[in-house]
């Protein structure tokens, strides 16, 4: 079950806590990746939903959402901001993949007072698509699928992870994928990454083909008091490939940014809930 909210005529859809958003709790928001839905986070807000505040957003085009996508990273921002509006997140950590990482760095560029950090995964000031495969999507859609789904993964986790790789990327039109590849494809935040002024953790699969780690290298020695950590046995999917570890270093990430609570005695701290629209559990998600 999901959550949905009605933004600018469009149904979007979210994975949100069973019990809705607990006031004080610190707010995660995951942004997917190309051609995937809010489910590739399942290893993570199955996890921590009893920790955070959690929203997976579909982004329009993509899983429960309605829409035919952007293509333009800026695009996709201005969703983003929507839907966190929508939802009354305070000061969320954006958790992004891939086309997710380049949202929310570039979220962070342009509105980095309404977050607590970013934490892109598998991202880059730059991140090029071969005209091949960008030709290849809208002519011959399952030959690059079936490339992506080879190659984005680690050769180690490829047996347990491309099939369900494949699966997800055949569930939105090639349209969208055109779409949110040529998003990618048009990105260049080379100069404005400068700008980020926020807490930072850079994640990279330590055998991400897709985005290497000197991807991530490169914006941490330009991103003022930036982190970064290796996912060990890691392809681009990261967070599904080594789940243990990173959760790991995204909650002690997480943990080490300022409360959400004012500083005062426990005995001041709210202990009900409030709810956005319908919620639904998000834990059932599979």
């Amino acid at each position: 079950m999901i959550n949905i909210q009605e933004i600018d005529g469009l149904k979007i859809a979210c994975g949100i806590n069973e019990e809705g958003f607990v006031e004080g709790r610190k707010n995660l928001v995951f942004i997917h990746g190309s051609g995937n839905d809010h489910t590739v986070w399942k290893s993570q807000y199955n996890a921590m939903d009893k920790d955070y505040n959690i929203a997976a957003v579909d982004l329009p085009g993509h899983g429960s959402s309605e829409g035919g996508g952007e293509q333009d990273v800026q695009a996709y921002v201005e969703w983003v901001k929507k839907i966190i509006g929508k939802l009354g997140l305070k000061k969320p950590v954006l958790i992004g993949h891939s086309l997710g990482a380049a949202i929310s760095l570039t979220f962070a560029i342009k509105y980095g007072e309404m977050l607590s950090g970013i934490i892109p995964v598998g991202g880059g000031v730059k991140m090029p698509v071969n005209q091949i495969i960008l030709d290849g999507i809208r002519q011959e859609p399952s030959s690059v699928i079936a490339l992506a789904a080879k190659f984005s993964i680690s050769r180690k986790n490829r047996e347990r992870l491309s099939g369900w790789l494949t699966d997800s990327l055949t569930s939105v039109t090639p349209e969208v994928i055109y779409g949110d590849f040529l998003s990618c494809n048009r990105l260049d935040i080379t100069e404005e990454i400068l700008q980020i002024k926020i807490p930072t953790l850079l994640v990279c699969g330590d055998d991400d083909k897709m985005t290497p780690p000197a991807l991530s290298q490169f914006m941490k020695d330009r991103i003022p008091g930036a982190e970064m950590s290796l996912i060990e046995g890691a392809g681009h999917f990261a967070m599904l490939e080594n789940v243990k570890m990173f959760n790991r270093v995204l909650k002690n990430f997480v943990d080490s940014l300022p409360s959400l609570l004012p500083a005062k005695s426990d005995s001041s701290r709210h202990k009900g809930t409030y709810k956005n629209g319908s919620v639904g559990s998000i834990s059932s998600i599979s």
